[in-house]
């Protein structure tokens, strides 16, 4: 573990110690796994991430995994190479293919090979994500912001945005331009697969973005998934700065804003309905024809996440609606047990609730007692492990999904040093 990283985390830990001393050791081991456990750095000077259990480097979870360690990497030199080399590769990666959300450490032909899809030897999976499009971004411009280190912004960085907004350009007009096509023949459960020859269920014109999955890479019910189209926005501001601070190049930057104006359009337009109960709320998928899938599934892009994503502020009215319906058991996801009570997720067991839907909740509260109570809630739920893990029972925490979750380990860890320092410890 390099200095800074170990003095940031003696420092929370301190801290930590007068107010919730039974934590620490949770804190100390959680924070730090990622890169203790899924990093790689690579003798070209890129950086390989694991998700954990499975030997692949996920577009998303590479970024999400690290994102937490962004705001030390102004103060370190080994961690900022590491956030270079992975935003390398990840430009690597989308140079190779921009609809597969995931890849092999080289090309050695590992993974689902025989999914009926264009793979190749890079690719270990081509579910075809919005979010995937959109983490490598945001990565960079947490790194930036932290590092003002413009040696990111290379000509395959470049090439990278380019092909993002091209990919995003296409797949608003999915049923016309697109030739993505995905089916899975041995499949556990029916999320696996597109229905329809590959296509998906068919979808109408609305501004917004297409995509074949969700960021739990289960098939979207409907097309235009929303808190995927909310990051896309945000992402596509960050596509626009780049192209004209990093490259100067205007038309990069044009086509990114015009983007973003038609998916804000859509989102606001078709991405919202008059829920009985809560009023006007954002639904999690649309297809454009007035239909609506209203639910909330803990993987982030989620719509419990949108302060967190950008897109609105925790006190955004719509936000707060949508933020009530999904906190509660109007959410098909949401769940309740002895121990804890929070959003789950259709791609693991019926009832079981997140940790990683818990922190979410954590980052985008406003409320001290919300967030303290989720403190407890995290702190009761790990199995005498002192770690995150991707589901529990709320009810028998010891029963769960997943030892090893190193996404949902590092987030925990930056949640719990913010609420740690909103104390205002001495």
């Amino acid at each position: 573990m390099n200095s800074s990283l170990a003095a940031y985390i003696e420092e929370t830990a301190s801290k930590l110690a007068r107010v919730r001393p039974e934590m620490v050791q949770t804190f100390k081991q959680c924070y730090p796994n990622t890169l203790d456990t899924t990093v790689e750095r690579l003798h070209d000077d890129t950086t390989f991430i694991i998700t954990g259990d499975i030997p692949a480097m996920w577009l998303r979870d590479s970024s999400a995994q690290i994102r937490p360690y962004a705001r030390l990497a102004g103060k370190d030199d080994e961690l900022a190479a590491m956030f270079r080399g992975t935003i390398e590769r990840q430009a690597a990666y989308l140079a190779i293919d921009p609809y597969a959300n995931a890849f092999n450490r080289e090309a050695n032909g590992n993974g689902h090979q025989s999914d009926a899809t264009k793979m190749g030897p890079w690719i270990w999976e081509r579910k075809y994500e919005l979010d995937s499009l959109c983490y490598p971004v945001q990565l960079c411009k947490d790194y930036f912001d932290a590092t003002g280190d413009v040696t990111v912004f290379t000509p395959a960085f470049h090439w990278m945005l380019r092909r993002i907004v091209d990919t995003m350009s296409t797949e608003q007009r999915h049923e016309e331009l697109s030739a993505y096509r995905f089916e899975r023949e041995d499949i556990l459960l029916p999320s696996d697969t597109l229905p329809f020859g590959g296509r998906g269920t068919k979808v109408n014109f609305t501004g917004m973005i297409w995509s074949a999955f969700r960021p739990s890479d289960d098939a979207c019910k409907f097309g235009y998934l929303i808190p995927a189209n909310m990051f896309a926005a945000v992402v596509l501001g960050h596509i626009a700065e780049f192209a004209i601070t990093a490259y100067g190049d205007e038309t990069l930057a044009a086509d990114a804003l015009r983007l973003k104006k038609d998916v804000e359009f859509g989102i606001e337009t078709y991405g919202v309905v008059d829920h009985p109960r809560y009023g006007r709320m954002y639904a999690y998928e649309t297809d454009g024809f007035g239909n609506y899938n209203l639910m909330d599934d803990a993987n982030v892009p989620s719509l419990l996440s949108i302060p967190y994503l950008g897109y609105r502020p925790a006190d955004d009215e719509t936000y707060k609606r949508t933020r009530a319906f999904i906190l509660s058991k109007d959410n098909p996801y949401y769940a309740e047990g002895r121990f804890a009570r929070g959003v789950g997720s259709p791609h693991t067991p019926l009832g079981y609730v997140w940790p990683i839907g818990l922190i979410v909740q954590g980052l985008t509260s406003t409320d001290a007692a919300e967030k303290r109570d989720i403190v407890d809630m995290l702190a009761r739920t790990t199995a005498g492990t002192d770690y995150m893990h991707e589901s529990f029972d709320p009810d028998r925490p010891e029963t769960y999904t997943r030892p090893w979750f190193a996404w949902a380990n590092s987030l925990f860890g930056q949640f719990l040093a913010d609420w740690v320092n909103e104390q205002n410890i001495d």
